[in-house]
């Protein structure tokens, strides 16, 4: 990443993820204007037929198809992942060189899948909370104390629990849904033609079934781990177009 502020870190365990469950919100963001960083905690190696030089060239052009130019990728252990102080000071030192105002990870326990997912939402959660910390610059590499205004999960759909959030919202991501589909298709090596086929598929089902709670045609979810604060109710959901509701029911006369 080059050495200047975001407004938004996106930071998952390993290359694909944030493509598969947040690339229509980061090509949104990336269109409206605003400074998006991505962050990879592993380089996402071994896997079957992957090799790091390979996940690299796939990431770089997933980045760029959703107009991403900022990536970083940390060089802790795929497979190996686990919370603790090394993996919250690694991405914490992130943090407090870029200074985003918002920071992005998933969040679920995936027991059929790779137990990094969990631990990545744990680092994140101390990483967030060790970026404000006095008096410990020496363990983030002399970068100075930064505050984050806002932690957003992005819940997936695996989870082995059926979460309750404080707070939810949903980004409408219908005009950059193709994008975030080419930005998943970069990566062959995990991703052969027909595994890619029902991947894009249960993606879009997913998608639509988010954006269609708010009257879009694709949406991406998102939860907070506290209410929405809105000092001016009626100004915010002003602007807002209201979801479809349910058809009208005339009684019969």
């Amino acid at each position: 990443m080059d050495a200047h502020r975001f407004d938004v870190i996106f930071t998952m365990p390993h290359p694909d993820d944030v493509e598969i469950t947040c690339g229509g919100t980061i090509a949104k963001l990336v269109k409206l204007g605003y400074q998006v960083g991505v962050l990879h905690m592993t380089d996402g190696e071994p896997t079957p037929l992957g090799t790091p030089e390979v996940r690299a060239r796939e990431w770089a052009e997933a980045a760029k198809t959703l107009g991403v130019t900022h990536i970083d990728t940390l060089p802790l252990t795929n497979r190996e992942l686990v919370d603790g102080p090394a993996a919250r000071y690694a991405v914490a030192t992130v943090f407090r060189r870029y200074r985003p105002k918002i920071v992005v990870g998933m969040a679920g326990r995936t027991p059929g899948a790779s137990p990094d997912h969990y631990q990545a939402q744990l680092i994140l959660e101390g990483a967030r909370f060790y970026s404000q910390l006095t008096k410990w610059d020496d363990r983030f590499d002399n970068t100075p104390p930064h505050r984050i205004d806002w932690l957003w999960y992005r819940p997936v759909p695996i989870s082995a629990e059926i979460p309750h959030w404080h707070a939810t919202f949903v980004v409408d991501t219908t005009d950059v849904h193709e994008q975030k589909l080419a930005a998943i298709s970069a990566y062959k090596s995990q991703f052969p033609p027909e595994r890619l086929e029902r991947l894009l598929h249960r993606v879009q089902a997913m998608d639509a079934s988010d954006g269609g709670r708010c009257g879009y045609k694709y949406g991406e979810l998102f939860a907070l781990p506290h209410p929405v604060p809105l000092p001016d109710p009626v100004g915010h959901f002003r602007v807002i177009t209201p979801p479809m509701g349910p058809p009208s029911i005339v009684p019969r006369r």
